[in-house]
């Protein structure tokens, strides 16, 4: 029996460790509570898996903006069309917890006079 649970608990691992480092990067433990705004003007836009990220060059530093997987950022009305190089945006969300990492996570991106919310319910109330 000692011998069943051992098989048992080497398979879950074995299935389980492929999960745990993409169940721990998509969550939010990475980011600093409250949040962090960040204006600067797009070097690049990227709409596809794992996430679309936006670079962002604020005061002469390139800043990485993660938003959602390419599902529900595109549902926010977020395309690599909604904003160019050169376009103003500013990011709402949560800083990295590295203070050296140049790195976020948006809940809401304005561009143009428009909101995109790509984490709907992590959106403060105004």
């Amino acid at each position: 029996m000692r011998r069943l649970r051992v098989v048992l608990l080497a398979a879950a691992l074995a299935i389980a460790a492929p999960v745990l480092p993409a169940l721990a990067h998509h969550g939010w433990a990475w980011t600093e509570d409250g949040f962090f705004e960040l204006t600067g003007i797009v070097k690049e836009v990227f709409v596809g898996n794992a996430h679309a990220t936006l670079d962002l060059e604020v005061e002469g530093v390139v800043w990485r903006v993660e938003l959602a997987p390419p599902g529900p950022t595109m549902a926010a009305g977020f395309t690599e069309d909604t904003v160019k190089p050169g376009d103003e945006v500013v990011a709402l969300g949560n800083r990295s917890l590295d203070p050296n990492e140049k790195r976020m996570k948006a809940v809401r991106i304005t561009t143009g006079g428009k909101a995109y919310d790509i984490y709907p319910a992590r959106v403060p109330a105004n």
